[in-house]
């Protein structure tokens, strides 16, 4: 008998996360508005001017108020995280009125969203490789579990133009997405039956001449707490 269980990503957790898949994937697909990027490895699709320049204008304000160094787990990997993060106020009218449209347009229970973040990237600043969901393996992986289980989906938008540099790379299906004012990028970080899928890795390159703004929304397994 083995001393100490190797932790794994439950199967009811699993299941759920196909679901999701399922529900998002079927949703996006039908939608004439929503282009999905060819790529076999990895479930990732565009909106192009989804915010307006207006909303825009006004998410960088948001993110410029709550921006701080960003924090990084500690023992997650060997990335790192130079930019400014901050969490948006969840209860701020314009702020759900946005995220709204985020979850209707991917056609997900809201309870699964996590509080929006908003980043800024400065010259020199980046993120390097990394996944969005958790892997068992981490320390605070039992952490996670009690806030609402794995993460599903990525939904990432660009707040404004870039002079150069701040593509949002993702190496192993051979993508580079510059930034796009308004533009949404929304991706699946688990394959369609529901495990992680490595293909998501991907990385904030580092913005080379101006100020990179994002903001990105995450979605659980279950109900985020």
């Amino acid at each position: 008998m083995a001393l100490f269980a190797k932790k794994t990503q439950s199967t009811a957790e699993t299941n759920a996360l196909r679901r999701v898949g399922e529900t998002v994937r079927n949703r996006l697909q039908h939608d004439a508005g929503v282009y999905r990027i060819p790529r076999d490895e990895l479930e990732i699709f565009g909106v192009a001017d989804f915010f307006s320049k207006a909303e825009c204008d006004r998410l960088i304000a948001i993110v410029d108020a709550v921006a701080r160094p960003s924090p990084t787990y500690k023992g997650s990997d060997a990335t790192g995280r130079t930019s400014y993060t901050g969490d948006v106020d969840p209860f701020d009218p314009f702020v759900l009125m946005l995220q709204r449209r985020i979850d209707d347009l991917m056609g997900i229970d809201p309870a699964l969203g996590e509080t929006i973040q908003g980043q800024r990237y400065e010259p020199g600043q980046e993120f390097r490789g990394h996944y969005d969901h958790f892997l068992p393996s981490q320390p605070f992986w039992e952490a996670e579990q009690k806030r609402g289980g794995q993460r599903s989906w990525t939904a990432m938008a660009y707040l404004n133009a870039v002079e150069e540099g701040g593509t949002t790379d993702f190496p192993r299906v051979d993508l580079s997405i510059p930034p796009q004012p308004g533009a949404l990028l929304i991706w699946n970080n688990m394959k369609p039956d529901g495990t992680p899928n490595p293909n998501a890795m991907h990385a904030g390159m580092p913005v080379v001449k101006g100020v990179k703004y994002v903001l990105t929304k995450w979605y659980r397994a279950r109900p985020w707490q």
